[in-house]
């Protein structure tokens, strides 16, 4: 028997608003079933669906599981737009050859890492 990874599910203070986040971060549209106030928001695209679960416990300490992005253009540029939809940077990783990816928050404080793209990395290889 072989199991598929179907959902990465994450809890969330306000599952509609947190998924909001996510839906611009993949560019991707919302459920026409997700509601405000609902317990369950959800955000899918073709590779990955993440699903939004109310919990109102606080976060207690890192993140054991994150998502690792890849933009389809330069990671500096993502990095900037990411900031602008409500992401800040906890940890900057990025080296002064332009190797490196950058640790950043979501609004509820979910660590995910931007990495760089594909044509950055073929180009320094």
């Amino acid at each position: 028997m072989t199991s598929v990874v179907r959902t990465v599910t994450f809890d969330a203070h306000n599952p509609y608003e947190l998924a909001g986040f996510w839906l611009q971060v993949l560019r991707a549209e919302r459920p026409a079933d997700d509601e405000p106030g609902d317990p369950y928001a959800a955000v899918e695209t073709d590779s990955v669906k993440l699903l939004f679960e109310q919990n109102n416990d606080p976060k207690a300490a890192k993140n054991r599981v994150h998502l690792d992005l890849e933009p389809d253009g330069p990671r500096d540029e993502e990095v900037k737009w990411l900031l602008t939809l409500g992401a800040t940077i906890a940890h900057d990783r990025r080296e002064p050859d332009g190797t490196g990816f950058v640790v950043m928050l979501d609004p509820e404080a979910n660590e995910f890492c931007v990495l760089r793209s594909a044509a950055e990395r073929a180009a320094t290889s």
